[in-house]
C-alpha cells in the first residue's frame, strides 16, 4: 500500500462541506467509544449496526457517506482493539485507553462515496455533505493505476489547507543489487547520528532555528481576543509555522534514510523508547526536534521497499561497552570521549555504533547470502524489520506502514 497525496482546491462552500464531513466522522467515532465503554464486550459487527442505527437518527450523520461512516467506526474499534492486545502484553505504564476524538482533522471513504474524472484531474464526492468536485495539484500521476486498486480516500485538512489522499494498493518493492556493507547507526543530540564508519551527520534542529519566530506568532494568538476572527487567523498562521518545521523534519528523516538503506545490505540501530526518553523534560525539547522516530520509520519503510535488512538492537550498555575489549566504562552524558582501561580512545558515539553493528551481525550472520537467496540456509538468522533482536522469529522482513 502506498499513499498518493494531492492538494485539494474548491469553494469557501466546499470547504465548510469538508469540515461538516470530518466533524460527522467524529461523531460517529465518539459514539462508537462510548458505546463501548457502556457495553464492554461489544465487538466490530455490533458497532457497525450502532453505525445503521445512527444514520437512521440523526439527519447529518444519514448525510455522511455509509462507507465514511464505517471508516469512522473502524478507526474506534482499532483503539479499541490496540488497547486489549496491550492489556494481553502487559505493556507496563498507560494502556492507551480509547479516547474522544475533539478535534479530528480527516474524514475516510472506501470505495464509494467517489468519483473521479476522466483524466484523473478531479474527484467529486457524492454523498449528500455537499462537498462536489474538487480539483487536484500534485505531481503524481494516477492513470498509471488502476481504479480497483485505490482502496480508501481521505480528505485531511491542514493548517494551509486540505489534501485528498489516496491509499493505493501496489506492490511497492525495488530489486536492488547487494553492496556487501553493512552500518549500524547511533542517534544522538549533538550530531543526527554517528555511524560504525566514523561519519557523523550534523543535526539540522529545526525547531530550534524557527523558535523564535514561534514566539512571535504564539505572542500574536495571546494578544487576540478569544473566539474572534483574528484569533482564528492569528491560530492559522502560528500552526502554519508549525506545519513548516514537521515537513522539513520528515524530509530530512527521509531523504537521509533512503541513502542510508540503498548503500548497505544490513542497517542496525538502537531500539529507543521515545516515549519514555521524553519524560526528560531538560532533553524533551531537543528529542522531539531530532526526530528519531521519524527516521526509524522511514529505515524500517526503505528496508522492506529496497530489500535490506533492518535491525533494532537493545540499547543497553552500547554506550558504555568498549568496542575493543568489551569492557564497561560508565560516563555520564556530558562526556563525549570514551576512554579505557586498554587504552582504547574513540569518540562515545562512534564506539556505541560500533556496539551495534556487532550485537545485530551476532544475530543476523552473514547477510549476502540472505539477499541473494531467501532460501539459502542462512535465512533462519535473520530479523524482521524493526524487531528487537530478543523478539525475533522467522525471516519474513514485514513492511511498515505506508507514508
Amino acid at each position: 500500500m502506498i499513499v498518493l497525496e494531492f492538494k485539494a482546491k474548491g469553494k469557501t462552500t466546499q470547504y465548510t462541506a469538508i469540515d461538516e464531513a470530518i466533524r460527522s466522522a467524529q461523531f460517529v467515532r465518539n459514539k462508537a467509544i462510548r458505546f463501548w465503554m457502556d457495553n464492554r464486550g461489544v465487538g466490530q459487527k455490533d458497532l457497525y449496526r450502532l453505525s445503521k442505527s445512527l444514520r437512521g437518527e440523526f439527519p447529518f450523520v444519514k448525510a455522511l457517506n455509509s462507507s465514511a461512516c464505517q471508516a469512522s467506526i473502524e478507526r474506534a474499534y482499532s483503539s479499541i482493539a490496540r488497547f486489549y492486545d496491550n492489556c494481553k502484553k502487559s505493556v507496563v505504564g498507560k494502556k492507551a485507553y480509547p479516547k474522544f476524538k475533539k478535534n479530528s482533522r480527516s474524514v475516510e471513504y472506501k470505495t464509494s462515496g467517489w468519483s473521479l474524472s476522466q483524466d484523473r484531474k478531479q474527484i467529486t464526492f457524492t454523498d449528500k455533505k455537499g462537498i462536489g468536485k474538487l480539483k487536484l495539484k500534485g505531481t503524481w500521476d494516477l492513470n498509471f493505476y488502476q481504479l480497483e486498486q485505490i482502496k480508501r480516500v481521505r480528505l485531511v485538512r491542514r493548517a494551509d489547507g486540505y489534501y485528498v489522499q489516496f491509499l493505493v494498493s501496489v506492490d511497492n518493492k525495488v530489486e536492488t543489487q547487494p553492496t556487501g556493507k553493512t552500518i549500524g547507526l547511533d542517534v544522538g543530540l549533538k550530531e543526527f547520528y554517528t555511524d560504525s564508519n566514523g561519519h557523523s551527520e550534523p543535526n539540522p534542529r529545526f525547531y530550534r532555528t524557527t523558535e523564535k519566530r514561534l514566539k512571535f506568532r504564539q505572542r500574536r494568538v495571546s494578544r487576540k481576543k478569544r473566539a474572534s476572527a483574528n484569533r482564528k487567523k492569528a491560530i492559522n498562521k502560528l500552526g502554519r509555522v508549525h506545519l513548516k518545521i514537521s515537513r522539513q523534519r520528515e524530509e530530512h528523516a527521509k531523504r537521509i534514510a533512503r541513502c542510508v538503506i540503498q548503500s548497505h545490505d544490513l542497517v542496525a540501530y538502537e531500539d529507543l523508547r521515545i516515549k519514555n526518553l521524553v519524560r526528560n523534560h531538560c532533553l524533551a525539547k531537543s528529542i522531539n526536534d531530532a526526530g528519531w522516530y521519524q527516521f526509524r520509520k522511514w529505515l524500517e519503510y526503505f528496508g522492506v521497499k529496497f530489500g535490506r535488512i533492518t535491525v533494532a538492537v537493545n540499547p543497553a550498555y552500547t554506550s558504555g561497552e568498549c568496542s575493543s575489549c568489551g569492557a564497561v566504562v560508565k560516563k555520564s552524558l556530558s562526556t563525549r570521549t570514551h576512554v579505557c582501561e586498554c587504552g582504547f580512545v574513540m569518540d562515545r558515539d562512534w564506539n556505541a555504533a560500533i556496539n551495534i553493528l556487532k550485537l545485530a551481525l551476532s544475530t543476523v550472520g552473514h547477510t549476502g547470502t540472505w539477499i541473494l537467496d531467501p532460501n539459502a540456509s542462512g535465512d533462519s538468522t535473520s530479523t524482521h524489520a524493526g524487531v528487537i533482536l530478543s523478539e525475533q522469529v522467522g525471516s519474513m522482513i514485514e513492511e511498515s506502514s505506508p507514508l
